[in-house]
Parts: C-alpha cells; sequence; structure tokens
C-alpha cells in the first residue's frame, strides 16, 4: 500500500511504478520548451500514446520554464497530461521554478476540472535536481496547495523504484 497523508478533502500519496502507465486521470510530464517528446518519459508518453499527442502540443508553441499546457493523453490510461516546463540542471533560482512549474502544474489541472493528478520526481534525474531537494519542494508544494481551495481529490507522487521512493517517504513522514 502506498504512503499517504490526508490534506483536506484530498489525499496526497506515494505511489512505486511508471507514471506512464498510471491508470490515473492526469500526470505531469517534465517537458521540454519546445514540447517536443524527446527521450525516456517522453519515448514512453509517444508510444503509448500515438501520434495524436505531439501532433496537439507542436499546436501550443514554446512555452517559458514554470509554464505548462495540458493535453489529450492519446491511447493511454491517463485522460491529460500535463507538460510542464521546469527548471534545468543548476538553473539561477532553481527551488522558486520549481514551485512554480509545480504550482502552475495544478492550476492547470484545475482549470481542466481535473480532480486526480500523478507527479513524477520534479527535476530529478535527467535535469540535475537531487532527489532530496525534489522531495522537499513538491511534497511541501502540494501539500500547501492543497491546504487552500481545490477541487482535486487525488494527488499522487509517481516513483519509479526504491532510490527515488525513500527521500520521498522520509520526507511524506515528516508532512504527517
Amino acid at each position: 500500500m502506498a504512503d499517504s497523508i490526508k490534506v483536506k478533502n484530498c489525499n496526497l500519496r506515494l505511489l512505486k511504478g511508471d507514471i506512464t502507465d498510471l491508470d490515473i486521470e492526469s500526470f505531469v510530464y517534465y517537458a521540454k520548451e519546445d514540447l517536443a517528446l524527446g527521450s525516456g518519459y517522453g519515448t514512453a508518453i509517444s508510444v503509448r500514446g500515438g501520434p495524436t499527442i505531439q501532433k496537439e502540443l507542436d499546436g501550443f508553441g514554446k512555452i517559458k520554464t514554470t509554464e505548462a499546457v495540458v493535453s489529450m493523453a492519446g491511447e493511454m490510461k491517463a485522460k491529460y497530461i500535463i507538460h510542464a516546463n521546469g527548471p534545468k540542471f543548476q538553473e539561477e533560482n532553481l527551488p522558486e521554478k520549481l514551485k512554480q512549474t509545480i504550482l502552475t502544474s495544478l492550476q492547470k489541472a484545475e482549470e481542466k476540472g481535473i480532480k486526480a493528478i500523478a507527479f513524477p520526481p520534479m527535476g530529478a534525474g535527467f535535469y540535475g535536481v537531487p532527489l532530496e531537494q525534489s522531495a522537499e519542494i513538491t511534497l511541501n508544494t502540494i501539500k500547501e496547495y492543497l491546504s487552500g481551495e481545490t477541487k482535486l481529490e487525488d494527488a499522487v507522487v509517481c516513483l519509479l523504484d526504491n532510490r527515488e521512493y525513500l527521500p520521498f517517504k522520509n520526507k511524506l513522514s515528516s508532512l504527517k
């Protein structure tokens, strides 16, 4: 069973698995500014979701750091993908930009009437944000957002393996 906490009327929980294969209404993809579905999860989105996703993204043009757009999820289990352009590597003001990227993703979900959203370990992995910092910023930001007025009912952080899971589990335990 996943580790979770209740924040007002919403569950904030951790899951282990592949975010692109989750049976959830929406998930966040850490996108590039040109919205091209590249390697890693981008490839999984292209393969599982089909070509309609990239075609829809091409219509948006470029987005700036901290911005996000919502696309349909094609043939995937999810209905929507929130493509969020977060900070990369040791970018200036990285913690503030990462927090704003998460907030923008949550706001885009609300605008679409989405009730369930899954996040990856934001910025970790390819973009070099240490897992502990990602856990701190991601979970604090989501909890703070859920403490306000929201129609979200389920917020998930989906982690691929124990290496990613443990720092998030430790941080979530400190929020209880």
